[in-house]
């Protein structure tokens, strides 16, 4: 693609006149979300930091997304009501109704996800003016339904953006039967919205190979998830977040983020069990999800003394938490086997060493840069004894950790990775200006 600064000046003309583009290097940019600050968790943090990015470098970014209300299942205080605006660092955010849920099971997620869904198509068709591109963040992959007719209604180019592939993760985890009428509908949405993109991006090389595959015509490039790595940094730990986390002489091994069915997280309680209960390490769960209360009941069920549950924190708090940790842990369901979660970018950025729980390219990742253990899916015993080994070893604790800060700088730079996607639609747009 050419840059856009190759835009002549007869095209550019043509392109303010007709209302094509703002200007020729500034983009009127949508983001459709289901999820967005002030919640906290991964998609949350990755969507607000593109926003801004975008917002700071001159494109003109609206967000459409549902009153916060992820992951407690209950509207924040402050919120509520079926549509209202507000202003975040220079992005201007709509927000429309929810009907919230905290539960596991299908319908109630179903539910929530298409409240969403008819809100937010209503709210956009109401406040949205004309874009350049819409960008629709799935999973849930049902929100494609209202980007497709927002996308027509704003005269947007729809970029579906993939975090995990849906719906073949959702018959992994067991929420869809293979060859069900919601499957079989789910794949002809699936594939719909993909060939009516202008652009598909995704998270992994393999998402990105799937999609290219099974979709042979439709554009897709990786926009590869990252961190902030001014933020995120070893020397933000804090004796404030360190005597958050537990008690001096003990090594904290910290999990952080959504406890959910994605997360497998009952694996890590598995290999807790198996520990000495003597001994010097400490299991810390922060966060909250639809699991969590199941997973309390298990502990002290199983009178497991050395695990702790926090409560979620303001992710401005984050950085120093993840940096005052001894072990950074990031396990997935086996059911996930593409996907790298959001928290290893901020883990590596961290300079913390990780015991991963994974295949696939986030495996991948930690082996080549040699930032931490990867144990298999199911095997408690690995796990243990993975935990058991950091513990021992502080010098292979530096190690790792400083392997994975490495690797973060040189290829999970968010700030690189966002200034390069903007330089990609602002071509695209300035191709399609040229062909008219």
């Amino acid at each position: 693609m050419q840059a856009p600064t190759t835009l002549t000046a007869r095209a550019r003309s043509r392109a303010v006149a007709a209302g094509m583009l703002v200007q020729p290097c500034r983009m009127r940019i949508g983001i459709l979300t289901q999820y967005y600050p002030p919640e906290v968790g991964a998609p949350q943090a990755r969507l607000a930091a593109l926003a801004q990015s975008l917002a700071a470098a001159g494109d003109d970014v609206t967000v459409l997304t549902a009153m916060p209300n992820y992951p407690a299942g209950r509207i924040q205080p402050g919120y509520g009501g079926l549509l209202r605006e507000e202003r975040q660092a220079g992005v201007r955010i709509i927000r429309t109704f929810i009907a919230p849920s905290q539960r596991a099971a299908l319908l109630p997620r179903l539910t929530s996800y298409f409240s969403f869904v008819a809100s937010s198509t209503l709210g956009g068709l109401l406040k949205l003016g004309r874009l350049d591109v819409l960008i629709v963040e799935s999973p849930p992959l049902f929100l494609a339904l209202a980007g497709m007719a927002l996308a027509r209604r704003t005269h947007a180019r729809l970029v579906m953006n993939i975090s995990d592939l849906w719906p073949e993760s959702a018959v992994r985890l067991g929420l869809v039967r293979p060859g069900s009428m919601g499957h079989r509908l789910s794949v002809a949405l699936e594939a719909q919205c993909y060939r009516k993109s202008w652009l598909v991006s995704a998270q992994t090389t393999e998402i990105v190979a799937s999609i290219r595959r099974r979709f042979p015509g439709v554009p897709a490039c990786l926009l590869s998830n990252g961190a902030d790595c001014l933020a995120f940094a070893p020397e933000r730990a804090t004796p404030t977040a360190r005597a958050a986390l537990g008690p001096a002489g003990r090594c904290i091994a910290l999990y952080a983020g959504l406890h959910g069915l994605a997360q497998g997280l009952d694996q890590l309680l598995d290999a807790t069990a198996l520990l000495p209960p003597t001994g010097a390490i400490d299991m810390v769960f922060m966060g909250d999800g639809p699991t969590r209360q199941a997973l309390r009941a298990r502990a002290e069920r199983e009178r497991l003394a050395q695990v702790r549950f926090l409560p979620t924190q303001p992710h401005a708090e984050l950085p120093a938490l993840l940096a005052s940790a001894d072990i950074i842990l990031v396990p997935l369901h086996r059911a996930f086997t593409d996907a790298v979660p959001s928290k290893l970018y901020e883990a590596l950025a961290s300079g913390r060493p990780v015991i991963l729980i994974a295949t696939g390219p986030a495996a991948e990742m930690v082996r080549g840069a040699q930032a931490g253990i990867v144990v298999p899916h199911d095997n408690p015993g690995a796990l243990a004894a993975a935990l058991q080994r950091l513990a021992a070893e502080p010098q292979l604790r530096a190690r790792l950790g400083a392997n994975g800060r490495a690797l973060a700088l040189e290829r999970f730079n968010r700030a690189r990775l966002h200034e390069e996607f903007a330089q990609r639609l602002r071509a695209g747009l300035t191709e399609d200006v040229e062909a008219r």
